[in-house]
């Protein structure tokens, strides 16, 4: 067991719906690793704004400062209520500007075998950045709508070299550049002109290439294992992400990450699941693909990959699953099943 002095302090987010059922059984299972974390747990979501008045409490906000460290569950935004996001607000407070998306196949039988992707995308600039207005047209005040993408070159260079270098670090082979630079040829050319220039640093450790969104879209669907790594913008790799994780089964198992200079955010990228919440069935698979992520992210590769291993082994050797993976398991049973693993 680590020493207090080397414990790693991590925010801890709850969530809604279905959050507080696999936060409970994602920390059982990483204390039974014996990561080094404490947990700072931290209020968020409907919750927080029912005891604290936010959706984004300072007392979080200051946690996450101060730990530079979080793992989050999912977080409801009220629709048609005023707020924004509240994943878009978190991005913007650290500048998380990396969106880590990876994307393996853990059980096989689906439609794809063996896919094996990174998707790199940029999380603070292009049509994310919310400048958008109506504009009146005799007596109809919402007559026209009006919205404005902004690129950087600095933010293009900043996710650009933050790819390159992840794809050497972890001994990928390919990076291919998505935008729509054939349309919107100021935007996504900028993107593409920035990380061109980049890559020209890595052409001799990558292969570099790149596609026009839609056709990329089509091609992961036609023959996936073509790519490797993937680098976009906001606004396509947002829909890309999603794409991909239909891939491997869904959000169900896609982890993500949210990275910036002082502080990264790890989660489980699926939604709150009101529906099914409080009724203890719901997989925390993605979540502990995350936890995964925190702990490479910390430089515990051993733990993260005793984490995989274990969790592949429960789902695929023993066929402990949960119901949207075709077994019977309740989220509990699933976490002990994967804790005798460990």
């Amino acid at each position: 067991m680590s020493s207090a002095s080397q414990r790693i302090p991590v925010t801890l987010l709850s969530g809604d719906g279905i959050g507080p059922e696999i936060i409970a059984a994602t920390r059982r299972v990483i204390d039974a690793l014996d990561a080094p974390f404490e947990w700072d747990e931290q209020p968020a979501g409907l919750g927080a704004l029912e005891s604290h008045g936010d959706l984004l409490p300072s007392c979080t906000l200051d946690s996450i400062r101060r730990n530079g460290l979080a793992l989050k569950g999912p977080l409801t935004t009220p629709v048609g209520s005023g707020f924004r996001s509240i994943n878009v607000r978190m991005r913007e407070e650290f500048q998380l500007y990396a969106n880590l998306r990876p994307a393996r196949t853990i059980i096989d039988g689906g439609r794809y075998e063996d896919i094996d992707l990174v998707l790199v995308r940029e999380n603070l600039e292009g049509f994310y950045v919310g400048y958008e207005h109506y504009i009146p047209v005799g007596g109809d005040p919402k007559a026209v709508a009006e919205s404005a993408g902004i690129n950087t070159r600095e933010g293009c260079r900043r996710i650009a070299e933050w790819t390159f270098d992840y794809a050497v670090r972890h001994g990928r082979r390919k990076v291919t550049i998505v935008h729509k630079a054939n349309i919107l040829k100021l935007l996504t050319g900028l993107f593409l002109e920035t990380a061109r220039e980049v890559g020209e640093r890595y052409k001799d450790q990558l292969i570099i290439e790149d596609r026009i969104v839609d056709n990329c879209a089509m091609q992961l669907v036609l023959n996936p294992w073509q790519f490797d790594v993937l680098l976009t913008t906001n606004l396509f790799g947002d829909i890309l992400s999603d794409q991909i994780a239909g891939l491997i089964g869904g959000l169900g198992m896609a982890p993500g990450g949210n990275i910036g200079k002082d502080a990264a955010i790890f989660e489980a990228v699926h939604g709150s699941a009101p529906d099914i919440a409080g009724k203890g069935i719901a997989n925390p698979s993605a979540l502990l693909l995350a936890a995964a992520m925190m702990l490479e992210h910390v430089d515990r590769h051993d733990s993260a990959e005793r984490l995989r291993i274990a969790l592949r082994a429960t789902l695929v050797e023993d066929g402990v699953r949960t119901g949207d993976l075709g077994g019977s398991a309740t989220t509990e049973q699933f976490a002990d099943a994967l804790i005798q693993r460990l």
